[in-house]
Order: C-alpha cells, then sequence, then structure tokens
C-alpha cells in the first residue's frame, strides 16, 4: 500500500507539472490511528521549492489524490495528508497470509545483491562470551532478514589463526602442560587462563604422554580443540556459516605479500624510523599507520587489507563487518587501504555493537560460576533459554549498550516480552486445535469490524514493510519490536473478542484472523532466531 500511495502521489504531482524526485516522497504510518492508516509529509518537503503554504499545497493535491482503496483524504496539523484506506486490502491480506504461510512477509527489495556479512570473527584463543553472543545474534538475524528480503547472503567467519595471539595460545598450552607434567610451568606474559586452556593441555597429556617436545602439538591442538567448541556453541545458538576464512590462508596463498607490494607500488607507504608506514591519512585516517614493524614483522592491519582485498575480488555487491565497540577507531583506515587498492569503500558497512551488561534485577553480574571468566554463550542459554537469549539480544538497536536482565528474561509472565509474544502464540494455537477444522481461505469477510480487529489486521499488512525496513536499515531490532507489538494487539482482540462462536460466519473469519496472526508471529520470531512454542 505504502508503494501504491508513493506512485498515485507521484503521479498527481506529475499531473500538477511539480518537478519532485520520486524517492524523496516519504508514506508512513501514524503512530496514532485517528491521524489515518497512512500519512505523507510531501506537501511540507514542497513548500519551500512551490513557496507556498504547506496547506494550500495539500489543498492542491488532494483533489486527485484518490484511488479504489482510498475511502478518504484528509489534511492535518501544518500540512500532513492523512489516507484512510477501506477494510478490503485487510481483508484480502488475511488470505494472502494463508496462502503464503512460512514465506508471508519476503519480498524482492534485495533483488538477489550479493552480500557479504562478516561477524563474531573470534580469536579461537579461548571460549566465546557474552559480547561474542550479541554480535553472532546480530549477524545471524541480519542474514536472515536480507536472506528473506532476497539478497544473496554469504555468511562469513575469519579466523585470526596466524600472529602473536596463536603465538601466546600454544605458548599458554605448553606451560600447562608441563605444570600437569609435574615441571616448571611458565605462563608467557600475554597468556591466556581460561579453564578450557588446561583442558587442552591435559588432553595432550593424556593422548601423547609428558614427552611433547614439538612446539607445533600444542598450536594446531589448541587450535582445532578451540575452533570446534566455537562451532558447536555457535550452532547451538542457532548460528552457522556459509564461509570460514583462515588468516593463515592468507599467508599460505601468497595474498599478504602480493597486496604489500601492491600498496608499495602505488606510493602509498614510506619508511620511518626502521617501520613501514600506510598513509591513511590520505583518506581521511586521522594518522598514518604502521604497517611493518622495526622487527619487519607486521602490524594485524597488513592481514586484513589482503583479506579485504579477496572478498572485493569475489564480486560481492556489498560488504557489511560486524565490529566490537573498541573497533570504532579501525574503520577508517581499513576503508583507506580499500580505496588505496582501487576498490570502493562505500560498499563497506561496518556496524558497531555496543556492550553488553548482564544483570539480574539490579544486580550487576561479572563473573561465571562454571568457568570463574567472562560468562559465555553457553553459560547464558543454560541459565536463560535459547529463544530468550536470542530474543533479548534482537531486541535493542545494535549501537546502544546493552543490559541483559536474567531475572526478567526467566520470568513466566507477561513483563517477559518473549514470553509475552510466545504466549500469544500458543494461545492462538489452543484455539485452532480446538476448532479442529481446516483453515481455508474464504471469499468475502463481512464480521471483522471492530477496531480490535482492524488494528491486528493492519499490523499483519505492515509486516512485508517492516521486512525491507529492518533489511535497508540492518536493524533486526525492527523485527523484535514488531513481533511484541503484534502479540500485544492479539492480547487486546483476545480481551474483547471471542473466537469461538455459534455462528459460523463469524468463527471462520475469526479464525482465519488468528491463523494469520500466528503466521506472522511465527515468521517475524524465525527472522531473529526465536522459535515458538504451541504450548506454555
Amino acid at each position: 500500500m505504502k508503494e501504491k500511495l508513493k506512485e498515485l502521489i507521484g503521479t498527481v504531482l506529475e499531473k500538477n507539472q511539480i518537478d519532485f524526485d520520486l524517492n524523496e516522497i516519504v508514506v508512513e504510518v501514524p503512530k496514532d490511528n485517528s491521524h489515518g492508516d497512512y500519512a505523507t509529509n510531501v506537501a511540507m518537503q514542497l513548500a519551500r521549492t512551490l513557496k507556498k503554504n504547506p496547506r494550500e499545497i495539500a489543498n492542491l493535491l488532494i483533489t486527485d489524490l484518490r484511488n479504489d482503496d482510498i475511502e478518504k483524504v484528509e489534511i492535518a496539523g501544518p500540512g500532513f495528508i492523512n489516507f484512510y484506506i477501506k477494510n478490503d486490502y485487510l481483508y484480502e491480506n488475511i488470505n494472502t497470509v494463508l496462502e503464503k504461510k512460512e514465506k508471508y512477509g519476503s519480498s524482492n527489495v534485495g533483488n538477489r545483491k550479493k552480500v557479504n556479512i562478516e561477524y563474531v570473527s573470534a580469536n579461537p584463543t579461548g571460549i566465546l562470551h557474552l559480547g561474542h553472543a550479541r554480535g553472532a545474534s546480530y549477524g545471524d538475524s541480519l542474514s536472515r532478514i536480507m536472506s528473506f528480503a532476497n539478497y544473496d547472503v554469504t555468511r562469513e567467519y575469519y579466523i585470526n589463526d596466524a600472529g602473536n595471539q596463536i603465538v601466546n595460545l600454544q605458548n599458554s598450552i605448553q606451560a600447562r602442560y608441563e605444570g600437569l607434567c609435574g615441571r616448571e610451568e611458565k605462563m608467557p606474559e600475554d597468556g591466556y587462563y581460561g579453564k578450557e586452556i588446561i583442558d587442552i593441555a591435559r588432553e595432550l597429556k593424556e593422548e601423547l604422554g609428558e614427552d611433547i617436545t614439538d612446539i607445533k602439538v600444542f598450536r594446531k591442538k589448541g587450535l582445532d580443540y578451540l575452533l570446534g567448541k566455537i562451532k558447536e556453541h555457535l550452532k547451538n545458538f542457532r548460528v552457522e556459516f556459509d564461509v570460514w576464512t583462515s588468516e593463515q590462508s592468507i599467508y599460505d596463498s601468497g595474498e599478504l605479500e602480493k597486496t604489500y607490494h601492491k600498496l608499495v607500488d602505488a606510493g602509498y607507504t614510506y619508511e620511518k624510523d626502521g617501520a613501514v608506514f600506510l598513509k591513511t591519512t590520505l583518506y581521511g585516517d586521522e594518522k598514518d599507520r604502521v604497517l611493518i614493524k622495526k622487527d619487519k614483522t607486521n602490524t594485524y592491519l597488513l592481514p586484513d587489507i589482503a583479506y579485504h582485498k579477496n572478498k572485493y575480488d569475489r564480486g560481492f555487491d556489498e560488504l557489511i563487518n560486524v565490529f566490537g565497540a573498541d573497533h570504532h577507531g579501525y574503520v577508517p583506515r581499513l576503508k583507506a587501504s580499500i580505496a588505496m587498492l582501487g576498490n570502493d569503500p562505500d560498499k563497506l558497512d561496518v556496524e558497531i555493537l555496543q556492550m553488553v551488561r548482564l544483570v539480574r534485577g539490579k544486580e550487576e553480574i561479572k563473573m561465571s560460576k562454571r568457568t570463574g571468566n567472562a560468562v559465555t554463550i553457553a553459560d547464558l542459554v543454560e541459565e536463560v533459554g535459547l529463544d530468550a537469549t536470542r530474543y533479548f539480544f534482537s531486541s535493542r538497536s545494535l549501537d546502544t549498550q546493552l543490559d541483559f536482565d536474567m531475572e526478567l528474561a526467566t520470568k513466566q509472565s507477561n513483563e517477559n516480552p518473549v514470553y509475552y509474544i510466545e504466549y500469544a502464540y500458543a494461545r492462538i494455537s489452543s484455539i485452532l486445535k480446538e476448532y479442529s477444522h481446516a483453515v481455508e481461505p474464504l471469499d468475502h469477510y463481512e464480521t471483522l469490524t471492530s477496531e480490535y480487529v482492524k488494528n491486528l489486521l493492519a499490523k499483519i499488512y505492515e509486516f512485508t514493510d517492516t521486512v525491507k525496513l529492518s533489511a535497508e536499515k540492518r536493524s533486526p531490532h525492527i523485527i523484535a519490536n514488531y513481533a511484541y507489538d503484534l502479540a500485544g494487539l492479539f492480547h487486546t482482540f483476545y480481551a474483547h473478542e471471542k473466537v469461538l462462536t455459534n455462528d459460523e460466519t463469524s468463527t471462520k473469519e475469526r479464525i482465519n484472523l488468528i491463523a494469520a496472526t500466528a503466521i506472522t508471529i511465527q515468521n517475524a520470531l524465525r527472522l531473529i532466531g526465536v522459535a515458538t512454542r504451541e504450548k506454555m
């Protein structure tokens, strides 16, 4: 309906010989439904160009802003044009939902654009913790939403399996191994102290005895064990990837060396104090960055540049990276290097996730009982439940700090938004089971006339546009909030109207209405990795 109204407005502007970029036309659903089903501020947008009062422009336009779907058009406030739509389009949508089922809400807005979404990408030096959980939830939900909107999405995890952190990992495992063998335990200065390091060392001792001398054994065992745990925990979190790209493979393929020489040959580097710098200030960075240190080893920027060159070479239309809050300053240098290699830096969209604070009521939780370290994904899912965890991570915009309230997430009451939504779905499932007949589209609807019905129908109708908006704005929380609002409208409807009655026509129409509601709730929750339950 939004698109139809935009087209209608464009036609009327053309008829009145008003030159205006049709892409700038905004049609929105008013927060207060007394202001109509849809509204546009196009008259106010035109005021400066036409040098007229917005209400005067609105009066000029509304005579022609009519079609078979529109009940009436009104001017409000400083010049808003409000559209009141006939109920027929809402009734028709019930059948659309029932026919499309799990595909309802999908669209072609993505037009099969090739999009690479890289998320989590945690160093394989420990178990995934709370911050990784938020990035995993966001990246997976965004991938689901964009795929549903017909983007060709590749989910990617970059494995940082080269560099100093891996040396520290192997040395940490070796130190723990020596300690288990009764010898001196020399932990490196930047060593890893998680319980999993001891577990790895213990397995090595049990498998190979007490005389391991090849340092590579500790490296390989550590990477295999920790990457296996990462994959296991992510899969249990309903997060999977299409591509796992190894940093070491960038070294082994020669891409890192080729990328470095390309930057040098293009004149983007210089030497100073024995180090090699990249001229990132040419592209707006606050200072030039070191590529090769004085000791002739590279910084982590160089393999990142080579890796992003590899992603561009694979022909993606858009790249989306999900970084932690501590990487905010890293974006300008990365985009500068992309431009230096002749690629379009605007193709790269970096989403920065803010910190997560775990609380129980008013008390902040800092430690895990099981690991004695940061709270892990597995810890959280075990205590709170998978669906609640996924919903809570999806419910807030990525650029805001999240207080994850474990007490609220486990409440079996309407205070808990997950319970509130799932209860709506379970209540519908119970009614449909009691009805026990097939749910089939109807030729027409005549009893669905109350405000509670219309509000519910209008919200269901919004779903496709909501998915589009969520995909375009890279914002899964839009879907999470939509599911909550839809559940609320169902609960209100249910409190005021009976579904199963002695009137066959009324019953059938309301059964179709709640079945369409259930399909929409399920589709929305699936997009953020949350399952529905038929019983509570």
